[in-house]
């Protein structure tokens, strides 16, 4: 594992530390498409381009085509596919795209989280093969909190007996199956009132689809939200994508890392809470650390603030006030 070396810091654009993005278990995913020889890549819920970047630079050195399918591609995403010729950008829902997409090598799935797009998204996959065998997908967010709790960015999408019964902010807490006044905040989209049940999230779809083909192979990865990795077991890369994921797959060590993990996040946003009354919404959170990013690399290329901070120094018997490389270290921190 690990052939491919990343270029980016997948916790780049994650001021919260959340570990939310698909970047943070790149190494396996991109293992495993090279593993099953991928040259055709469908990435579903780009949004703003994380792990689309990722794909294209390993798109680089495998000759790989992606796609990626968001309906709200953010403005760094439209910039990646204007800029790259590898990639096709498709501005559709997953369930408009994948209904007229050609056959791929690999999916990965990682848009609204919630049973019934995931399950439309999954039969739409399977009916788009013919007779051929099913691509390699992969799945993100089949943990807690979205494996047995449905989300919804646009509910009036799905069906209504599909849909759970549902609060605009859920504050979830690992261990509750309900919703409480203070936990980790989704901010951008309804989740169901009710964690479990049939017909309720990410991974409930997920072994739903793989128990109705008995050619299938699901393997779970308990790191990072939760990672599914869904093979046919007739692929000539079978093996090997068995082999790879094997040391991961239902980890007992890792899946405690993980328990211990976004119980600390959800400790922290609760107490976060108490502590101010309120939350800042991890959006704004982007912003700001963006918007800070950009003022403090302006300072590091203005001359009048070299000259500033040379008078500060002069003033101040040698020690400035603040110097470029303290600016530098925050920057990389």
């Amino acid at each position: 594992m690990a052939r491919f070396e990343l270029k980016s810091d997948p916790m780049a654009n994650d001021p919260g530390r959340w570990g939310h993005s698909l970047g943070n278990l790149a190494e396996l995913w991109l293992d495993l498409l090279d593993r099953a020889g991928a040259r055709s890549v469908v990435e579903v819920g780009a949004y703003a381009g994380d792990t689309t970047r990722v794909l294209l630079d390993w798109a680089e050195q495998s000759g790989a085509r992606v796609v990626a399918i968001d309906p709200d591609p953010q403005p760094s995403l439209e910039q990646l596919a204007q800029s790259n010729a590898s990639l096709r950008l498709i501005r559709a829902t997953s369930l408009e795209a994948l209904a007229t997409l050609e056959r791929c090598d690999a999916v990965i799935l990682d848009g609204d989280h919630n049973y019934y797009t995931v399950s439309e998204e999954l039969r739409l996959i399977a009916a788009g093969i013919g007779d051929a065998p099913l691509p390699l997908i992969i799945c993100h967010d089949a943990g807690w909190p979205h494996g047995r709790r449905d989300a919804y960015y646009s509910i009036e999408q799905i069906p209504p007996e599909y849909r759970q019964p549902t609060v605009e902010l859920g504050h979830l807490f690992p261990g509750d199956p309900g919703i409480r006044e203070r936990g980790m905040a989704f901010y951008h989209h309804r989740v169901a009132i009710r964690e479990g049940g049939p017909r309720n999230g990410v991974l409930t779809a997920i072994e739903d689809f793989v128990r109705s083909h008995d050619e299938l192979e699901l393997a779970i990865v308990p790191a990072f939200f939760g990672l599914a990795v869904i093979w046919p077991r007739t692929a000539p890369w079978a093996g090997e994508v068995s082999t790879t994921v094997a040391p991961l797959r239902d980890n007992p060590v890792i899946a405690r890392l993980e328990r211990n993990r976004v119980l600390n996040l959800a400790r922290w946003e609760a107490e976060q809470v108490g502590r101010d009354g309120e939350q800042h919404d991890p959006e704004w959170l982007h912003r700001h650390w963006n918007a800070s990013s950009e003022l403090l690399r302006h300072l590091l290329a203005s001359r009048a603030f070299t000259v500033a901070t040379w008078l500060s120094r002069l003033r101040r018997g040698g020690a400035g006030a603040v110097s470029k490389e303290q600016i530098r270290r925050v920057l990389e921190s």
